[in-house]
């Protein structure tokens, strides 16, 4: 019995012992098998990184071929030229180019992103001459901002869009927009007249930029009453601001082009946050103008207008296939035309009183003018804007040293080739300097001197050598707009003030989507009496 009992613990403790086995070699199998799909993945994840690495090899031998006729400076193989971009010095990079290296040079924006920088009127003559489409690679980073309204769109679309809002810009149109011009312009004077009582040294720019936008929201979008007074115009005008520099910070940092890890950072959540605080202002501007077409009789006193305003043009536009335009399109085009309407102008007006308070000979040669045409300036028209010709030099040659956009993007969409012979193929970024093509001492003899008799009438330029509106096709459509603007803004403040730069703060032009200052543009202004 006693035996029996020990031969049946035993054979339950050999039993125990096998279940045990079993138990203990069953799970490697699930493991084994894992393992085994981490090294497929592996071997996968290799591969694929040896395909990409391979392509990114092909893309960067394609493009140094393409490039071998243009000579540039000693690049970074994987961070190309992108410290020129990184500090405040990149207009002056640009300028040695200019001197060393005839007609465009590439610049290397990353390993495999390259772009051909132009800034030759000859050049600018054959690229603006084609349709070829914005360069998406660069403008794609507004699109969250602007949408593809007619800055960023191509082909057919933009053609259309085109068509329907040159009306616009019609004289017609213009002719009655420069008296609210002068409204807009006398307010900032006034209250410039107040803050100098305090200090008669002013930052300039951003009074400047709420007159514009005071006057592209009369003028454009119907709108009553005073931005210039508006505190949620302020916060417009620091979003468009603060979306200028993001969009440069984007542009110059090679990681933060992709979308992805570019919501992740602090500069997309900002540029996220900007983005919001511009279309809550476009989106009240559409809101308000479509509650007052609901006032009984509005509608059809708008209809019987020769030439309807530019959001009115908007609301009413029907395309080619008889649809109304969406309110997707809609909004594009009102935060396009409200950056462009009054940023642009607000650079323009700065640096031209800048360059006048730094000559003031002829600053005084234009007042002088100025006070012959208007007297006291109490009433400027649209005849007037044709009288005013050293001003109209002095502004020219102003723009020629300051241009309000530094420079475009275009892409190949077939090959081209130059007029000294040297080409590239089809896909190639081309970025159209103008600031170098202004400061081109081949083009410009003396290009940093003042100097507004180069705008003497009678005086001839090549056609393509003052680009301060782009050129070609896609040229601004708001040029003469912009002209009347800033023709107005400087003859009224040069009645009111005399004006002189600010030793201790010299402006450091910046190259942004507009040509900015980094430290502002501080003026010192005297009341004439």
């Amino acid at each position: 019995m006693h035996r029996g009992g020990c031969n049946s613990q035993a054979s339950q403790h050999s039993g125990s012992l096998c279940t045990m086995s079993v138990s203990g070699l069953s799970p490697p199998r699930p493991l084994g098998s894992v393992s085994g799909l981490l090294q497929v993945a592996s071997l996968l994840g290799l591969v694929l990184l040896l395909l990409k690495a391979a392509q990114l090899y092909l893309r960067r031998q394609w493009l140094l071929k393409a490039f071998q006729e243009f000579p540039c400076p000693p690049s970074h193989w994987l961070y190309g030229h992108s410290q020129e971009l990184r500090n405040d010095q990149g207009l002056q990079d640009l300028l040695k180019r200019v001197e060393k290296f005839p007609c465009a040079s590439p610049r290397w924006l990353g390993g495999t992103s390259v772009q051909l920088l132009v800034y030759d009127p000859d050049y600018m003559k054959v690229i603006l001459g084609r349709s070829d489409p914005k360069s998406l690679g660069i403008y794609k980073f507004m699109a969250p901002w602007i949408g593809y309204g007619l800055l960023l769109l191509n082909g057919q679309t933009w053609f259309q869009h085109r068509r329907m809002l040159t009306p616009a810009f019609h004289y017609d149109i213009l002719k009655p927009y420069v008296g609210l011009m002068a409204n807009s312009v006398r307010v900032m004077l006034d209250k410039w007249e107040e803050l100098i009582n305090q200090d008669s040294h002013l930052d300039i720019f951003g009074h400047i930029s709420l007159m514009t936008l005071d006057t592209i929201m009369k003028c454009a979008f119907s709108h009553q009453g005073s931005i210039q007074t508006d505190r949620n115009s302020q916060s417009y005008t620091h979003a468009v601001e603060d979306l200028n520099n993001l969009f440069y910070v984007r542009l110059r940092n090679v990681f933060y082009h992709s979308d992805i890890i570019y919501r992740l950072t602090r500069e997309g959540r900002w540029n996220h946050r900007a983005c919001k605080l511009a279309h809550q202002h476009t989106e009240q501007v559409i809101k308000l103008r479509k509650a007052q077409l609901q006032k009984e009789g509005e509608l059809e006193k708008v209809r019987k207008k020769r030439h309807l305003d530019f959001l009115d043009i908007l609301l009413f536009a029907r395309m080619e296939n008889g649809s109304s335009l969406s309110d997707k399109d809609l909004r594009a085009e009102v935060d396009t035309f409200m950056f462009e309407g009054h940023d642009t102008t607000a650079s323009g007006i700065s640096w031209i009183l800048y360059a006048l308070a730094m000559h003031p000979e002829h600053q005084q040669k234009c007042r002088e003018e100025i006070q012959g045409l208007l007297g006291d300036g109490t009433s400027i028209s649209w005849d007037h804007l044709d009288q005013m010709p050293y001003t109209t030099m002095c502004i020219k040659e102003a723009l020629r040293l300051y241009p309000p956009v530094p420079g475009i993007g275009r892409q190949l969409s077939k090959p081209i080739t130059f007029p000294d012979g040297r080409s590239l193929p089809r896909g190639i970024m081309v970025m159209l300097s103008f600031y170098a093509l202004h400061h081109n001492p081949k083009v410009w003899p003396n290009p940093e001197v003042f100097d507004p008799f180069r705008f003497a009438p009678g005086s001839s330029q090549h056609s393509h050598a003052f680009l301060p509106f782009s050129g070609g096709s896609r040229n601004c459509i708001g040029k003469q707009f912009a002209m009347n603007e800033l023709k107005v803004a400087v003859a009224l403040t040069l009645l009111r003030f005399e004006l002189a730069p600010d030793p201790s703060r010299v402006p450091v032009p910046v190259p942004r989507i507009v040509l900015k200052s980094k430290n502002g543009i501080h003026l010192h202004l005297r009341k004439l009496l």
